[in-house]
Formats: structure tokens, C-alpha cells, sequence
């Protein structure tokens, strides 16, 4: 049944043509008992029902014509082929703005008043029976026709505007989906950048100082020998994560171990086993950060100390200071090196991923060359305390976990 209603819907010229065809039969017995004007009248009213979706006005005006000829000069009352006028009222109101079917349809009540006083005085009707006769039969059927296609323009153009916000939504989907995309493509490139530099560095500075002591001092260069197979087990462990990331999704994510401020001891260690000289500060009282938040302060030390090796020269020490103010936490990045921009690393991830990791949780990064020499990374992260966390007696909690934060840090500083 659908495939015939689909059919029918791309032929609406044929439809038109057998509904015309129709209503001229209904009108055959009035043209018989008075072909003169009758059958002029009907091809009026009848023919234009074919070209009623083309042309739904102009179809209206040449059946209202018709209509207003068979009034004036038939004296036998109207014909079953008059139906033709409701079918173009109907369609005028479904496929035209308001204005003008409203027009279409004042002309039929009009027509109609005219018809009923006409063809009551001749047949020589009562006024009850005009009444019913005008406002029932010929009013009443132009009004129901006209509500009739105007509900149906309404529903054609509601239908409209859900198809055309659907297709709005699935272009705002597309295009965040694109921008997801281009997102995640970001945070990859991030990580890449984090996780290659920093160990790909360390391995290059200890393979260097192998090469160099290999004749000289054998175990310092198996020392530097060990210190790359390690360094290139943790890379890769890294890597291995980050893939099972992109494989796995965000539940993979969120079981897969992250660094975070309690790991810097190891950071440290391994910068300084490649040779950079690493100071460490602690200030304040630790405090819990969100786990997103850590690994950004992380990977700001990270990457400040690779630019470091990369950039200070072989004589440069840094110094890394953490420092927990009211109002949140300071990672504060120095060395005394040769001072070139953190951004001279290909594309310019460093700086730009420490800005982007920083900025997703409020905070922000200032970073660039001292007037006495030497570079400065500032990472700011909003961490204000709660009003129970400061107070010289902390719960037990509180301080627990303090503790808990403090004691990796601390041996930072002691191992320095």
C-alpha cells in the first residue's frame, strides 16, 4: 500500500486529472437538463482542479469565475460538480500563506450569499430554509474546507521545521564531533610530546656520556648504559599506556596509572642521573589536588626540566620549587642555562601543551627568559584552601593525608 501511495505522491498531475474527471461526471446530469450555460460553467469550475497544485490561486480565480457565471445566468440551482470550488478553496488554504487564502475564502462566502438570495427567490424558499440552505450547505462547507487546508499547511510546515532542525542537529553533531576529534588529536599530540621528549632527551644525554667514558671508565659507561635500557623500559611502559588509552576509552583511562606530584621524586632522580644538576624547594602545606590537576603540574616540571637539557647547556642547573599558597598551588621552573624559549622544540608543544593543561583547570602559565640569564616557567593552579585546612590544628585526616603528600616531596629536597 505504501509503494502505491508513493507512486500516486510523484504523479500529482494524474491524481489531479482523474479527481477533475470525477467531479465533471457528478455535474453530467445538470449539463443534460441545461447544457447552455452548464457546460461552459463546469469546465470553469471543473478544469482547474488538474492545475491546482501548480497554480493554487490562479486555479482558485478561474473556478470562482466559473461560479460567479453559473449564479448569474443558470436558474437551476447549483451542481454536484460545484464541489470542484471547495477542492481549490482546500488547496489554496494547504499551499498559500494565510493572506491570501483568506482572500479565496471571503470570495466563497460572498459567492455563496449571492447563490442562496438568487437561488432561494427562485425557488421560492422560506427564510428558515435560506438559512440552512446558505449558511449550512454553502458557507458551512466553504469554512470547513478552508480550516481543513489551512490545519494542513500548518502540519506541512511543521514538519518542515523538524526536518529542517534535524538536519540542523546533525550538522552541529558532525561538527562537534569534528572538533572532538580535532580535540583529542590535540591531547595525543600532548602526550607524544610529554612522554617522547622528556625520555627520548634523558637517553640521548646518558648515550652521549657513555660514548664519551666507554675507554676511559668502563662502569660509568655501563652506569649510562643501564640508565638508557631504563629509561627507554619507562618510555616505553608510557607509550603502552597511552595506547591502551586511545584503545580502551575513557574506562581505560581512568584504571590506567598517572603521574602526579608524588611522583617527581622519580622525575628528579632521573634528570639528575642524565646529569642536570636539580634543586628542589617544598612550601606550604601540601593539599589534594584533582588528579587531572596533578598530572598538568607534572608535566609543566617535565617539560621545563627537558627544556632544560635540551636548551640551558651542559653546565645548567634548575630549580624546581612547589609552593602551596591560600589561594592555590605555584610550580615555579628555573635554571641558570642559556635561556632559549621553551617553544624552540619543534611545532611548539612545550609551551603551548603546559598552557593548554594548565588553562583546563583555571590556572595559568607565564613563561620566558631572565634579564640575568636563564629561562623561568611560572604555572599557577587555582586550589583554594577550605576554611578547615589551614587552621593550625588540622583533623586528623587533614593532616594525614598533608603527610601522605609531603613525605615523597620532602625527600626530594633531602636527596638534593
Amino acid at each position: 500500500m505504501s509503494a502505491v501511495y508513493a507512486w500516486l505522491r510523484r504523479r500529482p498531475l494524474l491524481v489531479d486529472g482523474v479527481l477533475a474527471f470525477v467531479l465533471g461526471l457528478a455535474g453530467v446530469g445538470a449539463m443534460v437538463a441545461q447544457p447552455w450555460p452548464r457546460l461552459l460553467t463546469t469546465a470553469l469550475i471543473v478544469v482547474p482542479v488538474v492545475f491546482r497544485r501548480r497554480s493554487p490561486m490562479a486555479a482558485f480565480a478561474v473556478a470562482a469565475v466559473g461560479g460567479a457565471t453559473q449564479v448569474i445566468f443558470t436558474r437551476a440551482g447549483p451542481s454536484p460538480s460545484d464541489v470542484a470550488i471547495l477542492v481549490l478553496l482546500y488547496t489554496a488554504a494547504a499551499y498559500r500563506p494565510r493572506r491570501e487564502s483568506v482572500t479565496a475564502l471571503v470570495i466563497c462566502l460572498a459567492g455563496s450569499a449571492v447563490a442562496v438570495i438568487s437561488w432561494a427567490t427562485l425557488a421560492r424558499l422560506g427564510i428558515l430554509e435560506r438559512l440552512f440552505f446558505g449558511a449550512v450547505m454553502l458557507d458551512g462547507s466553504s469554512l470547513i474546507a478552508w480550516v481543513l487546508g489551512d490545519s494542513m499547511r500548518y502540519r506541512r510546515a511543521y514538519y518542515v521545521s523538524l526536518e529542517d532542525r534535524a538536519a540542523r542537529l546533525e550538522a552541529e553533531r558532525d561538527a562537534q564531533a569534528q572538533v572532538a576529534v580535532a580535540a583529542e588529536r590535540a591531547r595525543i599530540a600532548r602526550e607524544l610530546h610529554d612522554v617522547v621528549a622528556h625520555n627520548v632527551s634523558v637517553m640521548v644525554v646518558q648515550a652521549d656520556g657513555a660514548g664519551y667514558v666507554l675507554r676511559s671508565d668502563p662502569e660509568r659507561a655501563a652506569a649510562a648504559i643501564a640508565a638508557v635500557s631504563r629509561t627507554g623500559r619507562q618510555a616505553l611502559t608510557e607509550m603502552r599506556r597511552l595506547l591502551g588509552v586511545l584503545r580502551a576509552g575513557q574506562q581505560g583511562a581512568a584504571l590506567a596509572p598517572v603521574p602526579g606530584l608524588d611522583q617527581l621524586r622519580e622525575l628528579i632522580d632521573q634528570a639528575r642521573t642524565a646529569g642536570l644538576s636539580v634543586s628542589f624547594i617544598l612550601q606550604g602545606v601540601p593539599r589534594e589536588l584533582s588528579e587531572g590537576a596533578e598530572l598538568a603540574a607534572y608535566r609543566v616540571v617535565q617539560e621545563s626540566l627537558t627544556n632544560t637539557r635540551k636548551h640551558g647547556g651542559p653546565a645548567a642547573a634548575a630549580a624546581v620549587t612547589l609552593r602551596y599558597e591560600p589561594d592555590g598551588l605555584v610550580v615555579q621552573v628555573t635554571d641558570d642555562g642559556l635561556g632559549a624559549s621553551a617553544e624552540a622544540d619543534g611545532a611548539g608543544h612545550g609551551l603551548t601543551g603546559m598552557r593548554e593543561r594548565i588553562g583546563m583547570y583555571g590556572g595559568t602559565v607565564q613563561a620566558g627568559p631572565l634579564p640575568a640569564g636563564g629561562y623561568q616557567v611560572v604555572a599557577r593552579l587555582p586550589c583554594p584552601q577550605q576554611p578547615s585546612d589551614p587552621a593550625p590544628r588540622q583533623p586528623a585526616a587533614a593532616a594525614a593525608a598533608a603527610d601522605r603528600l609531603a613525605a615523597p616531596l620532602r625527600q626530594i629536597g633531602g636527596a638534593a
